[in-house]
């Protein structure tokens, strides 16, 4: 490497430093721990697994199973230091088109993520082949419902179809900026 270094120390007319561990930022300093804390309660609330520490949540990401809410939840804190649950809306709740009983106090904080049959059954098919769970009419009754649901609590929404998780993460961090 000292081929390329040095040439680039010349350049930028800075010397390089030779210290482990200071790629992409990561030092163990306040912000980072900050940082693991979030990543550790996305965790401990990924996939509506524990509902009662909401309260502390930043963010609650919805909607239906594959949608992306775990990976976006897990780039927020990891990136961002957010705590962010996120819950799955399974046919219970979307039979009864209602918000449910662990979201009802925490309306603010939700964001929804839509995405479209077609996908969603593209997805689900890698994770189920040839089951209800990942049947197109499955799929496009789950994308129906929480749409639904989405109008009817006013829920800040967005369509990750063809979105990465940063760009997921980027409008989420935009709307709510739009907010304050």
């Amino acid at each position: 490497m000292d081929e390329f270094i040095s040439p680039l120390e010349q350049e930028l007319n800075t010397p390089a430093e030779s210290h482990v561990g200071h790629s992409h930022a990561v030092v163990v300093d306040e912000d980072y721990q900050d940082r693991m804390d979030a990543v550790n309660y996305t965790l401990q609330n990924d996939d509506g697994g524990d509902t009662r520490h909401y309260d502390r949540a930043d963010l609650i990401i919805i909607g239906v199973s594959r949608s992306g809410k775990t990976p976006t939840s897990l780039y927020l804190a990891l990136h961002y230091g957010l705590y962010v649950a996120n819950y799955p809306f399974v046919e219970e709740d979307l039979d009864s088109t209602r918000l449910p009983k662990a979201l009802h106090s925490h309306q603010s904080k939700l964001f929804g993520l839509g995405i479209s049959p077609e996908r969603l059954q593209q997805i689900r098919h890698n994770r189920r082949p040839n089951s209800q769970y990942s049947s197109l009419h499955q799929c496009q009754y789950e994308v129906r419902q929480i749409a639904g649901i989405y109008r009817q609590y006013g829920i800040p929404n967005i369509d990750v179809t063809r979105l990465s998780v940063e760009e997921i993460a980027t409008s989420i961090l935009d709307y709510q900026n739009h907010l304050s």
